[in-house]
């Protein structure tokens, strides 16, 4: 597992063509080096997408698109002060904070919660997907396979100007080896995930409150993990 990790880091950062993960001058985002900021973003987005009823390709070819957009970075800033912004690179001056009834900041004010947060986008994404017909939930739903589901997001959703479709397509490619099933590797002795909250190291599978969001998060194979996206009981529940 722990292997697997480290290839889709690699291969996350060799397709990024157009933007850079840098923290963006808004106060609004989670500290750094908390457990929201620690996260495994890869592995939650995908089994995000999974837990609403898509198909583990269908998620995966979404995830591909988003590895390609930002790294699945939530602070992602587009090289150059381009307009990008966030895991999809919403536009400033349009879906990020100004389409009317349709951006990440109206949207994240309306739930009390930072446009920064890797659980807001991705809410986001799915907020758009099932509210505008055009974004392609049908189309996705109607895909049986990873290289049809990562077109359809990118051609529907993202609607890029240059989007390396190749690079997308093996970006979901390796999610769905790497998430998608079989057996993993059994987790090393002794790996921990450190906790800001708390100030100290933390066991596999304990189960963490995060100081920086409230959301409750998982140790899994030396990362956290949205509680949601670990099936294994908590070894340990710490509250604020």
């Amino acid at each position: 597992m722990m292997m697997m990790k480290y290839t889709i880091v690699a291969l996350a950062l060799a397709g990024c063509v157009a933007e850079v993960d840098t923290l963006p001058a808004d106060t609004d985002q989670p500290p750094e080096f908390s457990e929201a900021a620690l996260t495994n973003t890869t592995r939650t987005a995908f089994n995000y997408f999974v837990s609403k009823g898509l198909t583990q390709a269908q998620s995966a070819g979404i995830v591909g698109n988003l590895i390609q957009e930002s790294s699945v970075s939530p602070t992602a800033v587009e090289y150059g002060g381009g307009p990008g912004r966030g895991i999809a690179q919403w536009s400033v001056g349009g879906r990020w904070d100004t389409s009317h009834n349709d951006n990440v900041t109206s949207y994240a004010s309306q739930h009390g919660v930072s446009r920064w947060a890797l659980n807001t986008q991705l809410d986001f994404i799915w907020f758009e997907l099932g509210s505008v017909s055009s974004y392609g939930l049908a189309s996705l739903r109607a895909a049986t396979t990873v290289s049809a589901a990562t077109i359809v997001f990118e051609n529907k959703y993202e609607l890029c100007g240059t989007c390396s479709q190749t690079k997308r397509i093996a970006n979901a490619q390796q999610v769905l080896r790497d998430y998608g099933g079989g057996t993993p590797a059994p987790t090393p002795t002794g790996v921990t995930c450190y906790s800001s909250t708390l100030g100290r190291d933390m066991p596999e599978n304990a189960c963490v409150q995060s100081r920086s969001d409230s959301a409750w998060y998982q140790c899994s194979d030396g990362g956290w993990v949205d509680r949601w996206s670990d099936p294994l009981a908590c070894s340990s529940v710490n509250p604020l």
